[in-house]
């Protein structure tokens, strides 16, 4: 799975990144920063079943505080993306090209309108956040369009040539995309659309379908940022208004990056996600620091419960993705050959089975199944049985 974050220059992208994972990346109030893409690791959260155990887990990847387990996840921040950008304007072929390995995208919106359309700086308020989720929907829009429309009767007639099926030759010819046959399928039907004759889908038919594709192959999740600038509470109202089918989340990538990096410098104790934090020695702290963090607290923290940044994370990868948390472990033992417990924690799709998950551990796990036992309950389960959030499974094989 990989974490695509996107948006126009000078939004909070990379200071949103940056807060995601604690990479080093330049932040600066200038369009195109970020000229080359970044990569880093950033987590989700969830309870951890280690308390269901009355155990204290020992995570190989990741870490856990207070039963609250954070499993890592890769992340991407590209180029900024302004208007034409499918045209080849500014850093749009660079931010399109490393588009193709995402599997979600976190669209980070400037929501107290202080940054134009190419990423410069206006007075607050002054921009239309609204602008920016439509142009950046139609350049990916345009972009999909693009990759199949140029070459479309000649493609519809090798398909009739090779008398091939329309929703698996589209389904490979945009596999780079991450478009499986299943998303073809499912718009086609959608729309509406004669599978049997292509070549009687309209241009619209066509520029419908490819919008439809970038939807299910690439999901999108708004991350409504600096939140905290005074009057953007009313953006985001009026946003939530104009795209009423968007998972829309209010955050301040700001303000999390600075209690990480107090908690990093053991100046306060931070959960990531929470909406409190603890100061761990008051002396410690300059007038500048009690300052920011008491504004944190009162306008951010109690306002919204949570910066917001972890909420966008768990919704991309547990609500747009559907993914959920499976451990391996065994019924007489819950540790592995060095004595940690729990020390593993995978992320599969929503219904997956206790066979899809012993693949995942180990192709011979999978080759050589057997059966499979829920830990929890100490009831066997069979290879098509479906795996639930939270499940631990040991896998039973001849291997």
């Amino acid at each position: 799975m990989l974490i695509g974050v996107v948006g126009k220059p000078s939004c909070g992208k990379s200071t949103f990144f940056k807060a995601s994972t604690l990479a080093e990346v330049e932040i600066a109030l200038h369009p195109f920063t970020t000229i080359n893409s970044n990569h880093g690791i950033g987590y989700v959260k969830i309870d951890c079943v280690d308390s269901f155990f009355n155990k204290q887990c020992n995570p190989r990847f990741g870490y856990c505080i207070d039963h609250k387990r954070f499993v890592p996840v890769e992340m991407m921040d590209v180029a900024g993306l302004v208007p034409g950008a499918s045209e080849g304007k500014g850093m749009g072929n660079a931010f399109l090209d490393e588009l193709r390995q995402a599997d979600v995208l976190i669209h980070v919106v400037d929501i107290s309108g202080s940054t134009n359309e190419n990423g410069e700086p206006v007075e607050p308020l002054s921009y239309n956040p609204e602008k920016d989720v439509e142009f950046l929907e139609n350049e990916i829009d345009t972009w999909f369009y693009n990759i199949l429309s140029k070459s479309w009767e000649k493609f519809v007639r090798q398909v009739k040539q090779d008398k091939s099926e329309i929703d698996k030759a589209i389904a490979k010819q945009l596999s780079g995309l991450k478009v499986e046959e299943d998303h073809v399928n499912l718009a086609i039907k959608k729309l509406n659309l004669d599978k049997e004759n292509p070549g009687s889908w309209s241009d619209e038919d066509v520029r419908n379908l490819l919008k439809e594709l970038r939807k299910s192959s690439k999901p999108l999740i708004i991350a409504a940022n600096k939140i905290d600038v005074p009057g953007a509470e009313k953006n985001l109202e009026n946003l939530r208004k104009k795209f009423p089918d968007c998972m829309i989340v209010p955050c301040s990538a700001e303000s999390e990056l600075a209690l990480k990096e107090a908690h990093k410098n053991n100046l306060i104790k931070y959960v990531p996600g929470e909406n409190d934090f603890e100061i761990l020695d008051e002396n410690s702290l300059s007038e500048k620091q009690k300052t920011a963090l008491s504004f944190i607290k009162e306008n951010i923290l109690k306002k919204y419960k949570s910066t917001g940044v972890q909420d966008v994370l768990n919704k991309a990868v547990f609500d747009l993705l559907k993914y959920i948390a499976i451990y391996p472990g065994g019924v007489n033992k819950l540790e592995d050959s060095d004595g940690n417990v729990l020390p593993d924690v995978f992320l599969l799709k929503e219904g997956s089975t206790a066979l899809d998950f012993a693949y995942r551990i180990h192709t011979d796990f999978g080759k050589n199944f057997i059966r499979a036992i829920d830990v929890k309950t100490k009831k066997t389960i069979g290879k098509d049985h479906v795996l639930n959030n939270g499940d631990v499974v040991e896998i039973i094989s001849d291997k």
